[in-house]
């Protein structure tokens, strides 16, 4: 006699995320179609206060003065949570509608937290990015294999001397890239702790190799 019946189960469920970010539109406002780049901070920077986010990479250079040729997107992760791909996402979709962005133009890049969520927000949405650069964080093997074979360009940063995320947090993801062919550079600064992300948003370099790529329109 059979004990177990099979079952079909459907709802639909709404999420609701909430974000509090800075925007920076270069130029006249980007009356063009402009690259996108989101930027995503450390777990330092959580809460409340958008002073916070200020505090390193792109939207600090923005504070002291720099003109950078593209639009910034910079949320703030809430208190006592992480960054959560599906709303990033449903954030980057926002601006998209809101602003003239350049959808095979779009970037993410991290720090600390922020890398781990550069890897997760890739890993979960491979066909959106024409680029991607981590710096300092980690993720699954998972997300290193879907974001290789969407053939992302992937600039992956860290401190040799890093106590508070190891590099081999990044070394094992790099390693795996290449196992599935990914199109992966990694820069490993010998004497920097956890701070590589300084050297990395202030050398003009990087954002030149971000800038170049482009979002495959196969994809």
């Amino acid at each position: 006699m059979r004990q177990q019946t099979a079952e079909s189960f459907t709802k639909k469920i709404t999420q609701i995320y909430a974000l509090n970010y800075l925007l920076y539109l270069p130029g006249d406002g980007a009356q063009q179609k402009m690259p996108l780049v989101l930027f995503l901070h450390g777990a330092g920077e959580r809460g409340n206060d958008l002073d916070k986010v200020t505090k390193h990479g792109p939207p600090k250079l923005i504070e002291a003065g720099q003109k950078l040729p593209f639009i910034l997107v910079s949320p703030q992760c809430p208190e006592e949570s992480w960054w959560k791909p599906d709303g990033l996402m449903a954030l980057v979709d926002e601006i998209v509608a809101k602003h003239h962005v350049d959808e095979d133009r779009i970037y993410v890049t991290g720090l600390s937290m922020g890398g781990y969520g550069t890897w997760a927000l890739a890993g979960d949405y491979p066909n959106r990015f024409a680029a991607i650069a981590p710096i300092c964080g980690g993720g699954t093997r998972q997300q290193a294999r879907r974001i290789s074979q969407a053939k992302i360009p992937t600039w992956v940063f860290h401190g040799a001397k890093d106590s508070t995320v190891p590099i081999e947090e990044s070394d094992r993801l790099v390693k795996f890239m290449k196992q599935f062919d990914g199109d992966v550079k990694f820069t490993v600064y010998p004497e920097a702790g956890h701070d590589s992300w300084t050297e990395t948003y202030d050398d003009p370099e990087f954002f030149k190799w971000l800038l170049k790529h482009k979002r495959s329109s196969k994809k």
